[in-house]
């Protein structure tokens, strides 16, 4: 017998492909295009921090910032992970290596002090040369190249200052490592590393100064702390932090010069220092009242 047919079941024919309707922007948004953006952008930055200072290429560890902030990271672990594998151990004397790193940075804030205060106070108050006020980044010629080197200097020494929480760890003296402590060491380095390669000199050179000058005395202090038979003749802690506070409030002051009477040094960067020396302000005056105020009523 003949099988019988099979019955087949008209296929319907496949719809045409769709085509997706054109993405219509807003009216504000149509002309718009990712390249204008950038370039906008680019410009943006540039009128609020200015180019990138070509100086300064090929210096150690300024052409990259991942270093910079690799360094930071390793910094931040070892605030978090030191103190815990320190917990169940006998603490490090360190006196002698104390003694040489002490006198080690205060020799190097020496330097830099007498590199960037006493020659800026002959060329600028007698050659007229670098002004108070406002100075730019490419207005001096080579006292700004020697500005440069010395504030290198002053950015590496941020790294070394690295240092001062390691030992605080390695000694178990974890009631010194305070938000305070760790929120300047981290910070300075990071922003030293921006400040050197958009603005290196100019007005930079004040707050760096100060802040030399400063370190004078308190790794001095350190130092000579670090000797326990020195250390009844150590009276002066408590001013080494009020000349901090006067630092800051004289940083502060200088920056808003360059605020009012601007010249060519950019705005976005007397804004951010003056944003960054209000934090430092209000840190400084908590540790100050906690250590000195309510220490002494108690």
């Amino acid at each position: 017998l003949s099988q019988p047919p099979r019955l087949r079941w008209p296929r319907a024919p496949l719809p045409p492909p769709r085509r997706f309707a054109k993405l219509r922007l807003p009216l504000g948004l149509r002309g718009f295009k990712m390249e204008n953006f950038d370039a906008s952008r680019s410009t943006y930055f540039k009128a609020l921090l200015g180019p990138r200072d070509t100086r300064v290429k090929g210096w150690f560890l300024l052409d990259n910032y991942i270093p910079t902030f690799i360094c930071s990271v390793i910094y931040l672990l070892i605030v978090w992970l030191g103190p815990k594998y320190m917990k169940n151990r006998q603490p490090f004397s360190c006196r002698r290596i104390l003694v040489v790193y002490n006198l080690g940075l205060t020799l190097l804030s020496l330097y830099m002090f007498c590199e960037l205060g006493l020659p800026l106070l002959v060329t600028g108050v007698w050659e007229n040369s670098y002004n108070f006020f406002c100075q730019g980044t490419h207005s001096a010629g080579e006292a700004d190249m020697k500005i440069i080197r010395v504030l290198w200097w002053y950015y590496f020494s941020k790294l070394i200052e690295f240092m001062d929480t390691f030992f605080f760890i390695l000694r178990k003296n974890n009631h010194q490592i305070t938000v305070l402590h760790v929120y300047h060491h981290a910070t300075m380095l990071n922003i030293w590393w921006f400040v050197m390669n958009w603005v290196p000199c100019g007005h930079s050179y004040f707050g760096a100064t100060l802040n030399s000058f400063i370190h004078v005395l308190m790794y001095s202090y350190y130092g000579l702390s670090s000797v326990p038979s020195m250390r009844p003749y150590l009276w002066w802690k408590r001013y080494i932090t009020q000349g901090q506070l006067l630092q800051f409030v004289l940083t502060i002051i200088q920056t808003s010069c360059g605020v009012i009477w601007s010249c060519t040094f950019p705005l976005g960067w007397l804004y951010f220092q003056i944003g960054y020396m209000i934090s430092l302000i209000t840190l400084f005056t908590n540790f100050y009242i906690q250590t000195y105020k309510k220490g002494a009523s108690r």
